[in-house]
């Protein structure tokens, strides 16, 4: 659906008299939404939204106003929230009127003043809501339960600000960007901690959480959390019920299919998607699934498998092309694409923030790109790896049993040393930073959170923990990635594996169950093993494609050349010159195999640092 901004403020100013301040950050959502923008102001708040289009329907038109006797009720909704049409059905029920083809934001101020809060959160999927509630002058905001729709904010003197994106809240004139200590320990680990928005003074409405801010003052409350139970059901039944759930999500997720395609990586996980969502689309009549795939012209004949990436995409992608029959478009890019810098300028501006995953930042942009040339949604296998216990650390014993983020474990395994991405940084500002103790506590803190059953065995009081900082960290940083870049572009992505019914479900399930025949994502593969050829059911989990152009690598290390050169570099005091020129004097390690990745965000996290200090002007207080 889009994004959206709102101000808040509680002194003598008018904001009806301040349209262009909301206006402004209205505008910086504008790739978020670029098929209509609205601006609605009273005395002390306004709300603004963009528009996305998806298939042959209208864009919804908000903010959406509900009169009541007592003041209005006015809402903003982003995303594709799952339970309307029930929500309407239970309005109805109670007498309350409701528009045939009412739209997310009419829905929800209805139910809203029906029942509050309580009858907001009935919704699930992907959404976030922005309402402010004229009979009692306050503001409410609430997340979805695994934080899917970003939300941002920033309190004043006087008030609240907030939005979709940090950007828009840095086009209002009471806001400046800077970062101190903290915000730079948050980006060079990778922690994933909730709430957290990098930017000094910039704080995120976490997953599952509902903010109130009146005159009185900032609430905020949790209305959803993973829970603890023993899972009772054999492993048969256990396979049947993630069959049922990952359907009905898939079907929510797609809708009529208008406007609608599909990642396809021939991977299980985007090909469960892709089969699950080709049966739900034969059942209604419907046509051809749109499947689109990102490759590198050089894997047709230069593939070199290595511990990470054991196989190229393509032969894969074409089994699963041709058994579901899909209308399909291979998006083959070059190392020259990726390394383009308005490419890489865009990503970091989708972001707002440096990121350690370079080329598969710029890849994912021109692939997200081309897609949106053709539909306006996309449905992604995304985040099956956390639910099912797919990543090799899970697999690794010794990562596994790391007192750390695995994630930060497996960097280290693969030759890092100070959180992910900052082995470059000058040693005064690690010492400073110290990013491995950072880790260490944030795990403890997540940890100490979990709850186990009574006589858990200790596998799976292990893989609960993991499991547990999947859905919890990890997430706050995936979906980040995958939405924000997607936006970007115009194009709104889904995931139909982030439900939160079939979450919890496999939460509980035993590690006996989830890796009962000794492959990794043994319960999804079972689970979706009649929809897949067999080629595809069979294959070792292979992340996200890159490029193993040595091309790449040498551009990277001139590009640290430059930087450290530059008088001018805002970045060139925060790094360490010896280690850039010991790298760059012996490079090899970025071409490829399983130390690349790791090397390769050192150099990204320090290039991305100079361009990020730059774009956005921050002021760095460390």
């Amino acid at each position: 659906m889009s994004g959206l901004v709102g101000w808040v403020d509680f002194s003598p100013r008018d904001l009806e008299r301040e349209p262009a301040v909301l206006s402004a950050m209205a505008d910086a959502l504008a790739t978020r939404g670029p098929d209509g923008q609205h601006v609605w102001t009273r005395r002390d708040v306004g709300l603004g939204f963009r528009a996305l289009a998806i298939g042959a329907r209208p864009a919804p038109r908000q903010p959406h106003v509900r009169s009541t006797p007592d003041g209005p009720i006015t809402v903003c909704v982003t995303g594709t929230p799952v339970g309307l049409g029930a929500l309407a059905a239970w309005l109805r029920g109670r007498g309350r009127g409701v528009s045939d083809d009412a739209g997310a934001a009419e829905l929800v101020a209805a139910a809203y003043q029906e029942d509050g809060t309580a009858a907001v959160v009935r919704l699930t999927g992907a959404f976030a809501v922005a309402i402010w509630d004229g009979r009692r002058d306050e503001l409410v905001l609430v997340r979805d339960r695994f934080g899917n729709q970003p939300l941002y904010y920033w309190v004043t003197d006087t008030g609240l600000v907030f939005g979709s994106e940090r950007k828009a809240l840095f086009a209002h004139p009471e806001t400046e960007a800077a970062v101190n200590l903290d915000g730079m320990r948050e980006l060079f680990s990778y922690a994933g901690t909730a709430g957290h928005g990098i930017f000094a003074g910039i704080r995120q409405v976490e997953a599952a959480e509902i903010l109130r801010f009146s005159r009185a003052g900032l609430r905020r409350e949790k209305y959803w959390r993973l829970t603890t139970a023993e899972h009772t059901d054999d492993l048969d039944t256990t396979i049947g019920t993630v069959r049922e759930l990952l359907s009905a999500s898939v079907a929510d997720q797609l809708g009529d299919a208008d406007g609608v395609g599909i990642m396809l990586s021939g991977g299980v996980d985007s090909s469960a998607v892709t089969a699950l969502a080709g049966d739900a689309l034969k059942r209604r009549g419907g046509g051809k699934l749109r499947t689109f795939t990102v490759t590198f012209a050089e894997h047709a004949d230069n593939f070199t498998p290595d511990e990470v990436w054991a196989t190229p995409d393509a032969p894969f992608v074409r089994d699963m092309v041709a058994h579901v029959g899909a209308e399909h478009t291979d998006v083959v890019l070059d190392t020259a694409d990726i390394l383009d810098p308005a490419v890489r300028e865009a990503t970091l501006v989708a972001k707002d923030v440096p990121s350690p995953l370079g080329n598969m930042n710029t890849s994912l942009h021109l692939l997200d790109r081309e897609v949106s040339k053709h539909v306006q949604a996309a449905l992604l296998g995304e985040i099956a790896d956390a639910v099912f216990g797919g990543f090799s650390w899970v697999h690794n014993p010794q990562l596994a049993a790391a007192q750390t983020m695995p994630w930060i474990a497996m960097a280290h395994y693969g030759g890092g040393k100070h959180g992910m991405g900052g082995d470059l940084l000058h040693p005064d500002l690690l010492d400073k930073l110290q990013l491995n103790d950072y880790c260490a506590a944030a795990w403890e803190s997540s940890v100490a959170q979990v709850q186990h059953l009574d006589g858990e065995s200790d596998i799976d009081r292990k893989m609960r923990r993991i499991n547990y900082l999947h859905l919890t960290r990890w997430l706050e940083t995936l979906l980040s990635h995958d939405e924000s870049i997607g936006m970007s572009t115009g194009l709104e992505v889904r995931m139909p594996f982030c439900d939160d019914r079939l979450v919890q479900y496999v939460y509980n399930v035993p590690w006996a169950q989830k890796s009962f025949d000794g492959q990794e994502k043994s319960l999804l593969r079972a689970a979706v093993a009649d929809l897949l050829p067999e080629s595809v059911r069979s294959r070792p989990k292979s992340p996200y494609p890159v490029t193993q152009d040595p091309a790449y690598g040498k551009w990277l290390m001139d590009q640290l050349g430059t930087l450290v050169a530059d008088p001018l570099s805002p970045a060139a005091a925060l790094v360490d010159k010896k280690a850039i020129a010991a790298l760059r004097a012996d490079h090899a390690v970025l071409d490829s195999g399983p130390r690349a990745w790791v090397a390769r965000a050192n150099v990204e996290m320090v290039l991305g640092l100079d361009a990020w200090l730059r774009r956005y002007g921050v002021r760095v207080e460390v």
